[in-house]
Formats: structure tokens, C-alpha cells, sequence
């Protein structure tokens, strides 16, 4: 059941004649009243005789009983009640008590209050109903409506719990703003798929991810093709920005304008300071600290930048279950959104339609009324950094590998964040987290496919004496989990990675023994992947399966000494920051 008290208006007959006409696609079918404030209101739905002026009159009469400098500017009250998508179709009487219990509630008109403000409910759809209301009471005082959107949300819960309805999440006053009817309608005419705001905070966010300075993210706009206006002091400082797409303009041509507050609470000019100031400008991209595999001190590449950002994902999960900072854990999860836009905005067409669609749903995860303390992410966010500049990735060999790593990694840190804010009772973020985190799994299947195969069919080419040590090994170094493991279907990559990691000189026990510490492993849909992939990253082995062949030598081959292993880019751990 979603209430949504809309903005108060000047006309009561303006919005009955919207309530009773077609709708604006002809969407409107059958409007009639369905409940009043005293059961006998005229309804010119259902009956002949009925007018709309009717009704207004009724609405507006303690209006015109006040004079006129008692009147408030804005006296129409509105609110629309929605049942969720899977709720069955409830009756009139049922949509008369919902109705009757929201304005009750909303201290529009209070149980056991004569005194109260004239409404009607008007039913146009099987799925909603419009409330108007008229803000002035009976005696001549104004209701107590305030903060009446929370309070019919609060309504709602009982009403769902009552009816058996799908119980939706209770917000916390955090969520983006929603697109208008209007904003709806004019991107279905133009045959967007996403509204002009839901267009313009995909695009600010992917500007913020990982970005160091102001001058940057407004490049970054500016690259993006957003028309941008910028709002300045007298003083010269900057005081905020608006963000326009250049073909979206109002009936004048000109150009439809967004401050970032509009878009969502933390696109702010204010609150993204907060992330620039993390002191993090040494490690901008150019630093002499890189070193990718493609030997150039600076130069980082796409599957290296996914590689860090596994590294990143990674530190960062034990932060959400054990930590007792909020604002650091706050910032981790603001920072994995980084991470999932910036991967969203570089990945290949296989996996790019899950990403984004994870990172999406993520961003309302991705704040709460917890200030995150942005300085204690700097790994998190100078991983979504590094996939920004890292550019574009192939959906096949190593990029393809690497993007599988990282969106394995990321699930957990997304299941993670959801853990964090379900502690925290944050409802709604933790739904989307969950949520995001079905679409990381989806987006997985897709990424793991080729390189995965390749991974077992390497693993199946292994020496049975080969297979037989590496089963021992499962048994040592992880007895709990080893006969699940040995009986997926998954176990030979998981063999071909324990005898890479022999190969390149690592003890395998030990590497799988960390490997597999970490408590989330309950929540993994096949254990040998995640520990394939946490393998092949804490023994800094290539993401995608080698070419050659593994040998069952007890030490490695002149062609696999660890010295002729590529080179890979250190971890960097600022001092004094969290990694």
C-alpha cells in the first residue's frame, strides 16, 4: 500500500475534473466515489444528477464560511493511495475503510472529531483512489496535517497487516526524489526509457564516482553532454549547480533545469564536497604507485582496475559485520555504489545491462540519516576511480575473467551492505541492497560462463595423481565444506586454480584456508566459484585460465618459475586510511 500526499493546490474543481475525466491516456475508467466525510456527498460519477460544481461547492464550504484573510494560499489537499503490483483487487467498502483510516491518521479528519475536514474519495482505477480534502475545518481552524505523508505511510502498514497486502518498506526520508506524472508521460511521448531526472542522477553519480576534485566532476558533466549552470555568490565562490539534458525543454525552449539536491539528497554540491575532501588527491590516476600488467608505471587497464577493485570490495565486507563505526560502515556502502556505477559505465555489453540495473536499485542503499565518514573509503572509492580511467573492458579473456572476480566479490559486499542497514532498520535500503545484489548474481552467471568453463575444463586435463593431492588439500585446509565442494561442478576449476597457485610457488592450504574465513561464504550460490576467484586474487594469478599446461613436477617448470609470473600493480595503503 504506497500513499503519496502530492503538493497542495489553489482549485478544488481543477482536481475533481482531473479525478473524474479520462486521464491523460484515456487511463481513468469508471471514477466514482467511493467514501466521504459524511457518506452522503454527490458523485457525479454515479449519479445523473450530480455536478462536479456539486461536489466542489460541499468540499469548499467551510472555505467560504472563513473570511477571506483566514483562508491558507493553498487549501486542496491531495492524496493518492496505491495498492502494490501483487495485491489483489480489494472492493469498494475495502477502499471506503482504507480511506476513512488515511485521513484519520493524517489528522485530516480524526477519529471521534465532528470538527474535522470535509474529503471524498474518488475510485478511477481497480489499484488506487485520490483523496481531496479541503484544509479547513469544520470550526473554522486549520487541521493538524503535519508531516501527514509519514503519517499516512505509518497508516498504510497497519492497513497492509490488516488486509493481508504486501507489506512495503517503510522510507526514511533519504530516497531520491520520484518523477512526476507529468516527467512519466513526456519521456513515454519521446520514447525514453527513463525519465529526464532518472537520466540526469544516473549520469551526476557516474560523474562523482571516484572523482577527486570539483574541477573533474564538472568535466566530467561536461563530457557526458549535460548542459550545465553553475549557481555563484557575489563573493564568486560556487554555491551549487544545475544539470539539464539538452534536448528536454519546456514549453518556451528552454532548457529544464535540476539542481543536484533535486536529483537525490547526496547529489548536492554540499554533500559531494564531503566525498572530494577525503585527502585522497596523491593517489589520483598518473600516480608513480601504479604498475599494471601492461609494465607502464600510470597505466592501469581494465582488468586490473577490476582486480583492485575485488581487493577493495573485499577489505571492505568485514567492516559491515564487525565494525563499530557507522559512519565508516556508511561510507563503504556509499563508495560500493561508486563502484557499481563506475562498473556499470566500463563493462561489456554482455553483463552491462544487470550492472546497471544493480547499481540502479543500489543507490538507494547507498545513504541513510548515518553520515558517512567518506575518508574511511578512500580504497573503495579510488577502486571506482580506477575503473572510470581504465576504460571500457572486453567481455572475453582477461578483462571478461577479471569482470567475473569483481561482480563475485561485489555480491558480497552488496549482501553485506544489507546485512548493515537491515541491523539498522533501514527497510527500504535494505530491499534495494537485496535487490541489487539478485541483479550482481544475474549479471554474474553472464560474466562466469566463458571463463569458468575454460577454468574446468583445465581442471579436468589434470594428472588423477594431481586431482587426488588437491582433494586432500580441500579435506586439511577446509574439512566443513570439502565433500560439497567436491561434488559440485565446479570443483575441477577450483583444482585447476589450487595447482596455478602450486605452480606459481604458493602454499595452497594456506591460501585456501583464507580463502574460505570469511563467514558469507553461507550466502554463496556455488562455493567453489567464490573461492576460485578469492584464489586466483590472493595468489595474484590471472583471472582467466593460462594457456599452458600444469605439470604434475612437484616444483614448477622453467616456463612457470614465479619470477616469469606478470607483473601486477602493488596494493597501495594510504597511510592512515582505511583499505
Amino acid at each position: 500500500m504506497i500513499p503519496r500526499v502530492h503538493q497542495q493546490g489553489k482549485r478544488t474543481i481543477g482536481l475533481l475534473i482531473y479525478l473524474y475525466g479520462p486521464g491523460t491516456h484515456e487511463e481513468h475508467t469508471d471514477p466514482h466515489l467511493v467514501a466521504s466525510f459524511d457518506g452522503l456527498a454527490p458523485d457525479p460519477g454515479r449519479d445523473p444528477r450530480a455536478t462536479l460544481r456539486d461536489l466542489q461547492r460541499l468540499l469548499d464550504q467551510p472555505l467560504l464560511a472563513v473570511d477571506e484573510h483566514q483562508r491558507p494560499a493553498k487549501h486542496v489537499w491531495h492524496c493518492s493511495v496505491r495498492a502494490a503490483a501483487d495485491d489483489r483487487i480489494l472492493s469498494g467498502e475495502e477502499w471506503a475503510d482504507i480511506a476513512r483510516r488515511v485521513v484519520a491518521a493524517t489528522g485530516i479528519d480524526p477519529d471521534g472529531d465532528d470538527a474535522g475536514c470535509r474529503w471524498a474519495a474518488v475510485r478511477h482505477a481497480d489499484d488506487h483512489i485520490h483523496i481531496i480534502a479541503t484544509l479547513i475545518r469544520e470550526d473554522g481552524h486549520s487541521p493538524n496535517h503535519h508531516r501527514s505523508g509519514q503519517r499516512a505511510q505509518a497508516a498504510c502498514r497497519l492497513i497492509e497487516a490488516d488486509y493481508g497486502l504486501q507489506r512495503v518498506e517503510a522510507g526514511d526520508g533519504t530516497a531520491a526524489r520520484r518523477p512526476t506524472s507529468a516527467e512519466r508521460r513526456k519521456a513515454q511521448r519521446q520514447g525514453r526509457e527513463r525519465t529526464a531526472r532518472d537520466e540526469l542522477r544516473e549520469t551526476v553519480r557516474r560523474a562523482v564516482a571516484g572523482a577527486t576534485s570539483e574541477s573533474e566532476f564538472f568535466d566530467r558533466l561536461a563530457a557526458a553532454g549535460l548542459l550545465l549552470r553553475n549557481r555563484v555568490a557575489p563573493s564568486g565562490d560556487l554555491l551549487g549547480y544545475a544539470v539539464a539534458l539538452p534536448g528536454d525543454r519546456n514549453g518556451k525552449g528552454e532548457p529544464i533545469w535540476f539542481p543536484g539536491a533535486k536529483l537525490a539528497p547526496d547529489l548536492s554540491l554540499p554533500r559531494i564536497r564531503e566525498r572530494l575532501a577525503t585527502g585522497d588527491e596523491g593517489a589520483a590516476l598518473g600516480s608513480s604507485e601504479f604498475t599494471g600488467t601492461s609494465g607502464r608505471a600510470g597505466a592501469v587497464s581494465p582488468a586490473d582496475a577490476r582486480r583492485h577493485a575485488a581487493e577493495a570490495a573485499w577489505d571492505a565486507i568485514p567492516r559491515l559485520y564487525e565494525g563499530d563505526n557507522e559512519g565508516a560502515a556508511a561510507a563503504q556502502i556509499a563508495a560500493a555504489g561508486e563502484v557499481l556505477d563506475a562498473l556499470a559505465k566500463t563493462s561489456a555489453a554482455v553483463t552491462r545491462r544487470d550492472l546497471r540495473e544493480a547499481a540502479w536499485v543500489f543507490e538507494r542503499a547507498s545513504r541513510s540519516h548515518v553520515r558517512a565518514q567518506h575518508h574511511q573509503a578512500r580504497a573503495v572509492r579510488r577502486a571506482a576511480r580506477d575503473l572510470i580511467y581504465g576504460g571500457p573492458a572486453l567481455g572475453r579473456g582477461e578483462d571478461g575473467a577479471a569482470t567475473a572476480m569483481v561482480i563475485d566479490t561485489l555480491i558480497f559486499l552488496v549482501i553485506a551492505a544489507a546485512h548493515w542497514h537491515s541491523e539498522h532498520q533501514h527497510a527500504q535500503q535494505a530491499a534495494a541492497a537485496r535487490q541489487a545484489a539478485e541483479h550482481l548474481r544475474t549479471a554474474y552467471r553472464a560474466a562466469s560462463a566463458t571463463p569458468m568453463k575454460s577454468l574446468r575444463d583445465r581442471g579436468r586435463r589434470l594428472p588423477d595423481t594431481m586431482l587426488a593431492r588437491h582433494a586432500a588439500t580441500i579435506r586439511q585446509a577446509v574439512p566443513e565444506l570439502a565433500e560439497d565442494l567436491l561434488a559440485e561442478s565446479g570443483w575441477p576449476a577450483l583444482a585447476a586454480t589450487l595447482a596455478d597457485a602450486e605452480t606459481s610457488g604458493r602454499d595452497a592450504a594456506a591460501l585456501l584456508t583464507s580463502a574460505a574465513r570469511r563467514r558469507e561464504l553461507d550466502s554463496a550460490d556455488s562455493l567453489s566459484d567464490v573461492l576460485v576467484w578469492r584464489l586466483r586474487r590472493l595468489a595474484d594469478l590471472p583471472a582467466a585460465a593460462p594457456s599452458r599446461p600444469i605439470s604434475d613436477a612437484g616444483t614448477p617448470s622453467a616456463a612457470t618459475r614465479p619470477a616469469e609470473r606478470p607483473v601486477r600493480r602493488a596494493r597501495r595503503r594510504p597511510a592512515g586510511g582505511s583499505t
